[in-house]
């Protein structure tokens, strides 16, 4: 955070609602527009996903990871999951955060000194939901951390978080995916938990997304993800989950994605509306179409079409055919994900 300004105060400025309890307020539906301080400078760098390319080249806002003396700094893990590290800078001020953290902790502590990311200066950890590939490295990077990592961080996460999901095939067993403990969480002594429900600030020129509204008739959740209710197991809605929102001076939005297992469109739709911004300058991140029908990949393709981003980086949890289509239907936009990649966005 700023120096001269607490974080107490930027989240009054920014007019969040945000809460260490149970989350409450308006419905979706009642939201004020918010503004997200437009940011001079966004540099996303993805440390963990699914894709590694030693070869592939520099692509208009995206840098590959480069090596300073060896060849074996290219050795970057990839795993199936996600982690970013996200700066933005403001008003002459740089601000940083991670946004998820990938499943294997060896892994991911191994790219983030491969790619030379500092710690000591993040003012923020932010959770898009509790899934094993999404924050399973999470306790270690915290316990082996602790020295660079600032005291009662704030730990930002949905609603429902910590309650655990299911994933079950029709006939088969109920495999947990693994949510974190909160008392485990909470033991470590590092964290502050922030439970979102509205639009809040993380740093400024970044949001979570609060609760993403369901609009399309076509991005359903798959029956496999429930949860359990009682001693019931109920179909999981993924209320909780969040997106990231930064706002690009002069180029627009710029929406970081998890999974989006309430649908990409749905959170980039989302986006648009939270902040009353129409022009998308990046979507990237995991848009959830790994072993979806072709019909659901186009509509998709579609409506992102429609929606217009400068730049479309489908990644993690997409699925090579979605990824294939992206690149096939949207060439100018496309851009493929990699390990270690820094998406430079300044004004």
């Amino acid at each position: 955070m700023a120096q001269d300004m607490s974080r107490r105060d930027f989240l009054k400025l920014s007019g969040a609602f945000v809460l260490t309890g149970n989350p409450a307020g308006p419905a979706p539906s009642a939201r004020k527009t918010v503004r997200i301080p437009e940011a001079d400078k966004i540099v996303i760098t993805v440390i963990a996903d699914n894709l590694a390319d030693a070869l592939r080249p520099h692509d208009r806002i995206a840098r590959r990871h480069e090596v300073a003396s060896s060849v074996l700094e290219f050795g970057l893990h990839a795993e199936h999951g996600l982690a970013y590290h996200v700066e933005t800078e403001v008003d002459g001020r740089a601000h940083s955060f991670l946004f998820d953290f990938a499943t294997d902790f060896q892994g991911v502590g191994k790219n983030m000194a491969l790619l030379k990311l500092d710690l000591k200066g993040i003012e923020a950890l932010v959770l898009s939901h509790d899934h094993f590939d999404h924050q399973a490295a999470l306790i270690g990077l915290l316990r082996t951390n602790r020295a660079d990592i600032p005291r009662r961080i704030p730990f930002f996460v949905g609603e429902g978080f910590f309650s655990g999901t299911y994933f079950k095939k029709p006939g088969g067993p109920a495999m947990s995916l693994l949510a974190l403990d909160r008392e485990e969480v909470e033991g470590l002594g590092l964290v502050e938990i922030v439970v979102v429900r509205d639009p809040a600030p993380i740093v400024p020129g970044a949001y979570s997304s609060g609760r993403i509204e369901r609009v399309t008739d076509y991005e359903q959740i798959p029956p496999v993800f429930v949860r359990k209710s009682g001693e019931e197991l109920v179909p999981e809605e993924f209320a909780g989950e969040q997106a990231v929102i930064l706002n690009a001076r002069g180029k627009g939005l710029v929406v970081l994605s998890g999974c989006a297992h309430r649908g990409i469109i749905n959170t980039v739709r989302h986006a648009q509306k939270m902040t009353g911004i129409g022009k998308v300058h990046a979507v990237i991140g995991g848009f959830h179409l790994s072993g979806a029908g072709q019909e659901l990949i186009r509509k998709t393709i579609a409506d992102m079409r429609d929606i217009g981003p400068d730049y479309v980086v489908p990644a993690h949890c997409t699925g090579f055919e979605a990824v294939a289509a992206f690149a096939g239907e949207m060439p100018g936009p496309f851009i493929l994900n990699t390990v270690g990649t820094k998406y430079r966005i300044s004004a």
